[in-house]
C-alpha cells in the first residue's frame, strides 16, 4: 500500500500545476496541507532562475544565474545556475520538521515540488524527507525529474519504493490524470 505519492516527467510538463490542481480538491476534504513548489524567475522575458514560494505565501530564493564561479567560496551549481543553499534551507527545513511532528494523529500533506539536482545540495534537506518518508501521519505529494545523466540517490531511493505511487506525466495524460492522483493521495491518507 502506497504511502506517498510522486509525480515525474520532463521539465515544463505540467507536473507543479497538477500538484496546485490536486491541492485545490483536497482543500475541500479538510486535511491540514503545508509544503512548497518551485517557480521559474523570469525576467524581460527570459529565465534567471529559481524561487521556492511555501503554500503560505513565503518566498525565497532557490538559485539565480551566476556569474564565472568565484574562488572565494565554494558555490553549488546546476548548470548556469548559483544554488541559494541558506535561503533555500531557511525557508523549507522549519517546513518539513513542522509536517513530521504528528501531535494530532491527523495525517496530512507535505507538498516537495521538487526534489531534485538543486535541493539535493543540502543534507538537512535530504534528511528532513527520509524522515516523512519513514514516518507515518505525512503523505508527501511531490515531484522528482526523469533519470538524466548520472542518478540522484534519494530520487532513485523513491522511484524504487514499494511505499510510494508514481505517476510519469506526459502531454497525453497531464489534463486526464488529476482524478487519479486526487485518489492516490486520498487512499495514502486512509
Amino acid at each position: 500500500m502506497a504511502k506517498h505519492v510522486f509525480l515525474t516527467g520532463p521539465p515544463g510538463i505540467g507536473k507543479t500545476t497538477l500538484i496546485q490542481k490536486t491541492l485545490e480538491v483536497l482543500k475541500s476534504s479538510v486535511v491540514p496541507i503545508d509544503g512548497f513548489y518551485t517557480e521559474e524567475v523570469r525576467e524581460g522575458g527570459r529565465r534567471i532562475g529559481f524561487d521556492v514560494v511555501t503554500l503560505s505565501g513565503r518566498r525565497g530564493v532557490l538559485s539565480r544565474i551566476g556569474s564565472s564561479p568565484s574562488v572565494a567560496r565554494h558555490e553549488y551549481r546546476v548548470g548556469q545556475y548559483v544554488v541559494d543553499l541558506a535561503s533555500f534551507e531557511q525557508l523549507v527545513l522549519p517546513l518539513l520538521r513542522q509536517a513530521d511532528l504528528d501531535s494530532s494523529g491527523v495525517k496530512k500533506v507535505c507538498v516537495i515540488d521538487e526534489i531534485g539536482k538543486m535541493e539535493l545540495f543540502s543534507q538537512s534537506f535530504i534528511q528532513a524527507v527520509h524522515q516523512i518518508l519513514s514516518g507515518s501521519g505525512t503523505v508527501i505529494l511531490g515531484t522528482i525529474p526523469v533519470p538524466k545523466g548520472k542518478p540522484l540517490g534519494l530520487v532513485e531511493e523513491i522511484r524504487n519504493s514499494k511505499e510510494v505511487k508514481v505517476f510519469s506525466i506526459t502531454r497525453e495524460n497531464r489534463d486526464s490524470v488529476l482524478q487519479d492522483v486526487v485518489t492516490a493521495v486520498k487512499n495514502c491518507l486512509k
